[in-house]
C-alpha cells in the first residue's frame, strides 16, 4: 500500500515538473564593497559567494576599499549617483539601490532586491514569472520549490510513529462502533498533529533566518541530515539496537493508557480534548522519527528567492500533504470499521526509505545545495531513495532470508 502511494507521487511529480525557464542570457550586477580586516565584510563575503552561486545571471563585482583609492572614489559616486552617502562598508548597489552595512536583515533586503531585478533580466520571456495564490509572485525558474515541498512532505508524511499511534487509537475506537466519533476522535488527532508540526517547524525556520545564509550553516544541517540518516539506515539492520530514533519502549505504556481513556471518556467534547492532548505527547516522539526532514526542508526554503513572507505558505502546504496520509487512514478506519496495525517489518522498511532519502538530500546540502533549485533533481533524489532502499532490501533478503522477511 505504502510503495503505491509513493509511486503514484513520484508519477504526478514527473508529469508536472516545469521546465526552467530561459534567461535570454542577460544579467543583473551586484556591487559588493569591502575592506581588508573589516569584520562584517568578513561575513557577508561567503553570503555573496552563496548567492551568486544560487543565480547564475547574477553578476557580482567586489571593489576592496581600503587599500584602493580608485575603489573608494568609486564607491563615493556610486552613493551620490544613488542618492546616499557612503558611511563605511560592506555597501551593495544593486537596480538602483544603495544597501550598507550586513545583517540578517541586510541579507534578507538584498535576496529580495536580487529576486525582484533578476526577472527583469530575462523580460524576453513572457512567463519569466507567475502569480500563485498565498506564495506571491514565483519566477518559473524557481517552480522546483513547489515540487521539492511535495517530495519532502511526502517521504515525511509516511511517519513510523505518528501512523503507530494512530493506529492504535482507531483500534480501540472500532469497539465503540460509532463512525461519526471515529471521524471526530482521528480528524482531530491529524488536525492538530500538523499544527504543531506546523509550529514544530516554524521554529527551524526563524532559527536559519537569525542565523542568516552563512555556508556554514548549511553544512551544519547537511551534517546533521546525514547522522540522522545513519540512524534511521541502521534501524532496518539493528531494530531498537543501539540508539534509535523512534518512541522508547518505556513511554508506550502511558501512550497506551491515554488512548484508552480517550475511549472510556464517552463524552464527545472530553473526547476531543484529551485527543489534543495525546496529538501534543505523540508528537513530541513523532518529531525523533523524522526529524531531519523539517530541518532539511527549512534550510532549502531559507535559502530560495521567495519573499520572506512566503515562507510561512510554504510551511503551510508542506503540513497539507504531511497530514493526507494519516488522513487516508482515518478515512479507511471510518469506512471499513477495521482494526491494523503497524508492524515490525513495515516500520524497519520505512525507516530505510526516510534514511536514505534524508542522506542523499545531507550529501547535496553538503556537495551542492543549488542542485535543489532544479525541480529534476528534486524528483531525481526521491527516486534514488527509492531505488537504493528497494535494491537493500532485495539484497538483504537474499542473503539473510530467515531474518529480513515481512
Amino acid at each position: 500500500m505504502v510503495h503505491r502511494i509513493v509511486m503514484v507521487s513520484i508519477l504526478i511529480l514527473v508529469m508536472l515538473a516545469p521546465a526552467r525557464a530561459a534567461d535570454g542570457g542577460k544579467t543583473v550586477t551586484l556591487h559588493f564593497f569591502w575592506g581588508e580586516g573589516c569584520t562584517h565584510c568578513a561575513k557577508a563575503k561567503p553570503f555573496v559567494a552563496e548567492l551568486a552561486k544560487r543565480h547564475p545571471t547574477l553578476q557580482v563585482r567586489d571593489y576592496e576599499v581600503f587599500g584602493n583609492r580608485e575603489n573608494l572614489e568609486l564607491l563615493m559616486g556610486m552613493a551620490r549617483k544613488s542618492g546616499g552617502e557612503a558611511t563605511g562598508v560592506p555597501t551593495f548597489f544593486i537596480g538602483g539601490t544603495m544597501l550598507s552595512g550586513f545583517s540578517p536583515e541586510t541579507a534578507r533586503q538584498l535576496e529580495e532586491r536580487v529576486t525582484q531585478c533578476l526577472p527583469a533580466a530575462g523580460s524576453g520571456n513572457a512567463a519569466a514569472a507567475i502569480d500563485i495564490p498565498y506564495f506571491g509572485r514565483v519566477e518559473a525558474a524557481s517552480l522546483s520549490l513547489p515540487v521539492f515541498t511535495v517530495v519532502v512532505a511526502t517521504l515525511d508524511s509516511f511517519n513510523p510513529c505518528a501512523f503507530f499511534v494512530l493506529l492504535f487509537l482507531l483500534s480501540l475506537m472500532t469497539h465503540v462502533h460509532s463512525r461519526p466519533r471515529m471521524i471526530l476522535i482521528g480528524g482531530t488527532f491529524v488536525v492538530f498533529s500538523g499544527l504543531i508540526y506546523f509550529l514544530f517547524m516554524a521554529a527551524w525556520l526563524n532559527l536559519f533566518i537569525v542565523v542568516g545564509h552563512l555556508p556554514a550553516i548549511t553544512v551544519g544541517a547537511g551534517l546533521l541530515a546525514v547522522g540522522i540518516a545513519a540512524v534511521n539506515i541502521k534501524d532496518f539492520f539493528l531494530f531498537r539496537q543501539g540508539i534509535s530514533l523512534t518512541i522508547p519502549e518505556q513511554s508506550k505504556p502511558r501512550l497506551f493508557e491515554r488512548m484508552r481513556e480517550i475511549v472510556r471518556l464517552g463524552s464527545l467534547p472530553a473526547m476531543a480534548a484529551a485527543t489534543v492532548v495525546l496529538a501534543a505527547v505523540a508528537n513530541s516522539y513523532e518529531l525523533l522519527c523524522t526529524a531531519g526532514f523539517p530541518m532539511v526542508f527549512t534550510r532549502v526554503l531559507t535559502l530560495q528567492s521567495v519573499p520572506t513572507s512566503s515562507y510561512y505558505g510554504y510551511l503551510g502546504f508542506y503540513n497539507l500533504v504531511y497530514v493526507v496520509p494519516l488522513a487516508v487512514i482515518v478515512a479507511v478506519f471510518v469506512v471499513t470499521l477495521g482494526s491494523r496495525k503497524l508492524s515490525e517489518w513495515q516500520g524497519r522498511v520505512l525507516k530505510l526509505v526516510s534514511g536514505t532519502m534524508m542522506l542523499t538530500l545531507g550529501g547535496v546540502l553538503l556537495g551542492r545545495p543549488s542542485l535543489l533549485n532544479c525541480a529534476l533533481t528534486s524528483v531525481a533524489i526521491l527516486l534514488a531513495a527509492l531505488a537504493a532502499a528497494w535494491l537493500t532490501i532485495a539484497v538483504s533478503r537474499l542473503v539473510r532470508p530467515e531474518r529480513f522477511r515481512a
